[in-house]
C-alpha cells in the first residue's frame, strides 16, 4: 500500500462485508456494525449481482464467518489474546461476544489505515472498549513482535492470529517472518489465514478469475505479490511445528457454508482458507 493513505482494498473488503448484510439471506457471517463503519456506500448496483462479484462477496463474508468460528474455538481451549492482522475495518472488537471471558483484542495494520479506522470509529459513534489495543505496524518494514509487545501483547501467554485479505499483498519474507513468530507461541496458540493458489495450478476458468481481480488491485495500487502451492504450504507449516492443519479450497467451503441455499450465492475460484495450530 501507498505510504501515509490508507488501503484502498481494506476499503472495498468493508464495502462488500456490508453489502453481504444488505443483499443476501440467510447471511454467512452476522456483522450488524459492517454497514456503519463502511466508508462509502455498500454495493447495491446491477453489476453487484454478476456473478464475479457475488463469489468475491460471497469469499469475503465467509473467511470473517471461518476465522470467527476458529477464534471460538480457540476461546473454548483458553486462549485470551486475539490478534488481527492487517484488520482494515474488521469489526470484531466492538461487537466482542468473549469480552465477560477476558478476550483482548489486538489490532495490527498499517499506521495509515489504522488512523483511517479511527476516524471512521468516531464518525459511526462506535466506542473503542478497553479490551481493545491498536498496535500500528508496517508489516514489510517492522517486526510484529516489537508492535504487538509496545501494545502490552504476552507472548508467554497463547494467543489466536486472525491474518485475513493481507498475505497475497505480501512478499515471502514478511510472510516466513510473522507466521514463524506465530509457530514460536505457546502451545494451544493458533492461526486462520487465506491465500491465492500459484496460477499455473488454477483451472482456465479460475485464471481467467484471478487474472481480473489482479489488475483491479494492481490498479488500487496495491498488487498480488504471493502464491503458494496448497500442498507445499501444509508441509511447511508442520516442519514449523502446527498441527491441526485444516485447508479449504472453494468446493470444501461451499460443502460446509453454503450449501442448500436458493439463492445459488457461493464462492469460486482459488482462494484457500487455512487454519492451524501450535502443537
Amino acid at each position: 500500500m501507498r505510504d501515509a493513505k490508507p488501503s484502498r482494498t481494506a476499503q472495498r473488503v468493508a464495502l462488500r462485508r456490508a453489502a453481504h448484510q444488505l443483499l443476501d439471506e440467510p447471511k454467512v457471517f452476522e456483522d450488524p456494525l459492517a454497514v456503519a463503519i463502511a466508508d462509502g456506500e455498500p454495493e447495491r448496483s446491477p453489476g453487484s449481482e454478476q456473478p464475479w462479484s457475488r463469489a468475491l462477496r460471497a469469499f469475503i463474508a465467509v473467511r470473517s464467518r471461518y476465522g470467527e468460528d476458529q477464534l471460538a474455538a480457540a476461546v473454548a481451549r483458553g486462549v485470551r489474546q486475539y490478534v488481527v492482522l492487517g484488520a482494515g475495518l474488521d469489526t470484531f472488537a466492538y461487537r466482542n461476544p468473549f469480552q465477560s471471558a477476558g478476550l483482548h483484542v489486538f489490532e495490527v495494520d498499517h499506521p495509515a489505515t489504522q488512523e483511517w479506522k479511527r476516524t471512521r470509529l468516531l464518525e459511526a459513534r462506535i466506542p473503542v472498549p478497553s479490551e481493545m489495543t491498536f498496535a500500528a505496524v508496517d508489516f514489510e518494514r517492522q517486526s510484529l513482535e516489537d508492535g504487538l509487545l509496545a501494545a502490552g501483547f504476552d507472548k508467554q501467554q497463547p494467543a489466536f492470529f486472525s491474518w485475513l485479505g493481507v498475505t497475497p499483498y505480501l512478499s515471502r519474507a514478511a510472510f516466513d517472518a510473522t507466521i514463524q513468530f506465530i509457530a514460536g507461541m505457546p502451545c494451544g496458540s493458533g492461526v486462520v489465514f487465506d491465500f491465492a493458489v500459484e496460477r499455473s495450478l488454477l483451472s482456465s476458468l479460475q485464471q481467467q478469475g484471478l487474472d481480473a481481480l489482479s489488475a483491479r488491485v494492481a490498479r488500487a495500487g496495491e498488487p498480488f505479490q504471493l502464491f503458494f502451492d496448497p500442498v507445499a504450504l501444509v508441509l511447511d507449516l508442520a516442519r514449523l511445528g502446527f498441527g491441526k492443519i485444516e485447508d479449504l479450497h472453494c468446493e470444501r467451503i461451499n460443502a460446509r457454508y453454503f450449501a442448500g441455499r436458493s439463492d445459488g450465492l457461493a464462492v469460486s475460484g482459488g482462494g484457500h482458507l487455512l487454519s492451524a495450530h501450535v502443537s
